[in-house]
């Protein structure tokens, strides 16, 4: 268990030789010395490389064998510090802002049998408020992901009926979608799932891709600005 070092050594006029430790190059205008350390069968050992930067060219290849052990990914990340209240309340206050506007419309639009709070919503509010700069908060992947994916449930059902097949296909589609668009963003995913289950949003047909769930995510972006301002601006 250990570092391995290997440098390679390249001359640039007609031939090519590997470094040695008492090798001298008299054109040379800068001397450069690598140190590195092997562990081999319990026995440490420490060799120097010395060379010079120019007129040659220099390859370095290290590889490590030793990871991270494999419980830490069970554990928060070191790297970052604690959140300060403000981190945690106006987030927070974003999301309880978000589940009510959403409701208040909802009972606007009770007397037409359709809803604007759907559990994919919540997800979203989570990556808009808590993650803000994550790739999957970049509006172009929530706009493109919530549009595309819910199509696909559309096509999904309209192909192969509801039930687990179609499930999967819609899932594995939606996944692909993502990933070669270029717009992973995982509240998404449960979209075509979610229009495949629900039998009263079967009469939406292909205008589910922009309502509910890319129509509340216009109003879930206006909230995060304001979120993002509040903990910008006022800290505590």
């Amino acid at each position: 268990m250990g570092m391995q070092l290997r440098i390679s050594y390249h001359h640039h006029l007609h031939h090519s030789r590997s470094i040695s430790p008492r090798a001298s190059t008299p054109s040379s205008s800068k001397s450069i010395s690598f140190q590195f350390r092997n562990n081999v069968n319990g026995r440490s050992r420490i060799g120097t490389k010395k060379g010079t930067s120019s007129p040659h060219n220099y390859g370095i290849v290290a590889s490590s064998n030793v990871g991270a052990p494999l419980w830490d990914t069970w554990k928060p990340d070191k790297a970052s510090s604690a959140p300060s209240l403000s981190d945690i309340i106006w987030p927070s206050a974003g999301a309880f802002t978000a589940m009510a506007i959403l409701g208040r419309i909802d009972e606007m639009l009770r007397p037409k049998g359709i809803s604007m709070t759907i559990a994919p919503l919540g997800a979203v509010c989570a990556v808009l408020f808590a993650t803000p700069t994550s790739p999957g908060a970049r509006k172009y992947n929530v706009f493109m992901s919530q549009i595309g994916c819910a199509a696909i449930g559309v096509v999904a059902l309209s192909v192969l009926g509801p039930g687990w097949v179609a499930r999967s296909c819609a899932l594995a589609a939606s996944i692909a979608f993502m990933i070669y668009t270029r717009s992973t963003h995982p509240p998404a995913a449960s979209l075509p799932i979610l229009f495949i289950d629900g039998a009263k949003l079967h009469h939406l047909s292909f205008g589910y891709a922009l309502f509910p769930g890319a129509a509340g995510c216009i109003i879930l972006c206006l909230i995060q600005a304001m979120v993002l301002h509040l903990k910008d601006n006022f800290k505590f």
